[in-house]
């Protein structure tokens, strides 16, 4: 999955930009109530692990 179609995952979901960090972008998410990182390479493949990582937080897994 690429950076950009989670981001429309999870702005589906409720989670929400929060600020620039140095190299990523920090979203927020109201279900699990946690911050998640994310890369600002739109159009670049998430790894698997790396990908489950942000689902779990965003609370889309």
């Amino acid at each position: 999955m690429k950076t950009s179609e989670f981001l429309k995952k999870a702005a589906k979901a409720g989670c929400y930009f929060v600020s620039n960090g140095k190299e990523h972008d920090v979203w927020y998410s109201p279900i699990t109530e946690r911050y998640f990182r994310v890369s600002r390479h739109q159009s670049q493949e998430l790894k698997a692990g790396t990908l489950n990582s942000m689902m779990k937080d965003a609370g889309l897994k």
